[in-house]
């Protein structure tokens, strides 16, 4: 008899084994207890805009209220969401969609979830490109199928490069991930690059391409994010674009994501959203309307200021000997490679044998809080993001500068 079946409660299911604690909840808990015990930290982990959801976003939805706008919804979301999101998408990407080729759901992280769960058999396999988004493995896995992890290089600019592409891919290939910009590292994948992929891709009709966008109006770039679905427009049944409003308009809080795709897909996922949640939020999706119908002015401004808070953490980062930071072109992290600093010891005579130990030591000298690259399947390095403010950055940077001065090497 196992632990797990002599305590009260029903026994989890086994492919509860598959899934483990997300990284950032284990990092958000240490937190929490040493704000507890009275210590301060500065937390570089933070996965949202730290600024308040636009005026005009908050008024839709406090209208919508007044409007009894409150009942349920059809499980893929009210009709002016749908022209909102089709609207939004045909000047992204030159594409149109029907409206059976668009779904809602909870955030962008639960439609990529729905999608897997959809589409994936026993054994079935996901190309998962790393460093990746921590989520994307375990949500394979709890699907029931087999995340296979590329590494990509500094050299590549942690992109998925063509060859090793084709090397992944087999018989039993049902998904490639492609996060662009991406989290941790922030690359953008640029026109090129993705027609590399589409090249491979053509010639293995089996395999669809989930493309997570979350990210692309955080852009530093002269020019918008690509999309595959753009550059490679013969593939676009199988692709299935997934974004929504948390990143770009500091919404993270309303919880609306949103997908398009083939019609059999986008179906399928609303099957399994009415049969789980029913159905977003009514008022949140009068929100989102709000947020993609209402231009420019706030991503424009908020970019500019995320582009300066880039520039004074990289500079800060690369000034400390043993860090070394890659400019990120997109979202609002910086990946850090670290791996000169494996094998130093600590003032308490311990060696950093691992990201998990150079996160702790920053912590418990500097009150700096980081997510190690192992939990993005890429050990040797950190990630540390700047939706904080300025003042808050140059702490952080000044913290982990005096961290690394302590370490004997």
């Amino acid at each position: 008899m196992t632990l797990s079946e002599t305590l009260p409660g029903p026994v989890p299911a086994e492919r509860m084994s598959r899934v483990k604690e997300s990284p950032s909840s284990r990092v958000a808990d240490r937190v929490r207890a040493f704000q507890e015990a009275g210590r301060k930290v500065l937390p570089l982990t933070i996965g949202e805009p730290d600024f308040d959801t636009p005026d005009h976003v908050k008024e839709a939805a406090i209208a919508a209220i007044r409007a009894g706008e409150t009942k349920y919804t059809s499980a893929n979301g009210t009709p002016a969401l749908r022209q909102a999101i089709t609207s939004r998408l045909l000047r992204k990407t030159g594409q149109t969609y029907a409206t059976d080729q668009i779904c809602l759901g909870g955030g962008a992280k639960q439609l990529i979830y729905l999608a897997f769960v959809a589409t994936l058999n026993e054994g079935d396999e996901v190309i998962v490109p790393a460093p990746y988004w921590v989520s994307y493995p375990d949500m394979v896995a709890v699907s029931g199928g087999r995340p296979v992890v590329v590494g990509t290089s500094a050299a590549q600019g942690y992109k998925l490069t063509p060859d090793p592409l084709r090397e992944a891919i087999t018989d039993r290939t049902k998904w490639v991930v492609l996060n662009t910009p991406n989290n941790p590292t922030g690359a953008v994948y640029g026109e090129e690059e993705l027609r590399g992929l589409a090249d491979v891709l053509r010639a293995h009709p089996h395999v669809s391409i989930l493309c997570d966008e979350i990210y692309d109006e955080i852009n530093f770039g002269a020019q918008p994010v690509p999309s595959l679905v753009t550059v490679a427009p013969d593939l676009r049944e199988r692709v299935f674009l997934v974004n929504g409003v948390s990143k770009a308009y500091a919404m993270t809080g309303w919880r609306i994501g949103y997908g398009a795709g083939a019609a059999r897909l986008c179906g399928a996922i609303g099957t399994l959203q009415s049969q789980s949640s029913s159905c977003p939020s009514s008022v949140s999706q009068a929100a989102a309307v709000a947020a993609l119908d209402g231009g420019r002015e706030f991503i424009d401004r908020t970019v500019g200021i995320y582009a300066g808070r880039r520039d004074l953490l990289v500079s800060g980062l690369d000034a400390i000997d043993g860090l070394s930071p890659t400019v990120p072109e997109g979202g609002f992290y910086v990946w850090i490679d670290s791996s000169a600093l494996m094998g130093a010891v600590t003032p308490s005579g311990a060696v950093l044998e691992s990201d998990a130990d150079l996160a702790e030591h920053f912590l418990e000298t500097s009150g700096v809080v980081v997510i190690a690259g192992d939990s993005y399947g890429c050990p040797g390095h950190f990630r540390a993001s700047f939706a904080l403010s300025s003042d808050t950055i140059r702490e952080a940077v000044a913290g982990l500068a005096h961290s690394v001065s302590l370490l004997h090497r």
